[in-house]
């Protein structure tokens, strides 16, 4: 039994070799349909939204990412307080997985208190089956008052179906790259959903 243990750490090292550059060679080959898929949904749910061309690498310029961490299009936005969307793969021994960074631009940050990362928080009804009941948000103290005190995000947000974020919604502020962005999971967002990050980044833009 010690033997076979002792070969434990050798499978699961074995594994990780194979699956990484899978998974990496599934994100170069997939990557960019996710990206158009997302810009046409957009525009089926009457957003002005544009694909970016791939030679510009706009996504991929806002400073470095992790490992297998890569944005595969950026979708610009024409309306409303988010500038553009960047559609992140991130590739690991496991596979796939796709993110939305909604991003919110700046020609600078203001000096002073540093920004920190906020997230949203849920409160479930046990005789509901689940049902979110009660949004909060917590971190930055400034953006998380805001952002808890703003009721119509919170009704926006109670009517949308957020069975759908898994990980829910956080906010990171960049300000070296002087930018913020909202990350949630690859979804094609209906309209209130859309509208209520589009809430979100209103707030963001007084968080400078």
């Amino acid at each position: 039994m010690e033997e076979w243990t002792s070969f434990i750490p050798l499978v699961i090292a074995l594994l990780v070799a194979i699956g990484l550059p899978l998974a990496a060679r599934s994100l170069r080959k997939s990557g960019r349909s996710k990206a158009e898929e997302f810009a046409q949904h957009l525009k089926e749910i009457g957003v002005s939204a544009s694909l970016q061309p791939e030679e510009t690498g706009r996504g991929q310029a806002r400073g470095k990412r992790s490992w297998g961490q890569k944005a595969v299009g950026t979708i610009k936005v024409e309306d409303g307080n988010i500038d553009s969307i960047d559609v992140i793969g991130v590739a690991s021994q496991y596979g796939v997985n796709y993110y939305l960074d909604y991003v919110v631009s700046r020609s600078t940050f203001a000096s002073g208190v540093k920004k920190r990362k906020t997230t949203m928080t849920t409160k479930k009804s046990r005789q509901l089956k689940g049902k979110v009941i009660d949004i909060g948000w917590k971190g930055d103290d400034f953006l998380a008052q805001k952002l808890n005190f703003d009721y119509r995000l919170k009704d926006e947000l109670l009517q949308a179906d957020l069975s759908v974020l898994k990980g829910g919604i956080s906010i990171h502020p960049e300000p070296k790259h002087n930018y913020a962005r909202i990350r949630t999971a690859y979804v094609l967002p209906e309209r209130q959903l859309l509208e209520a990050l589009d809430i979100i980044a209103g707030h963001m833009k007084s968080w400078y």
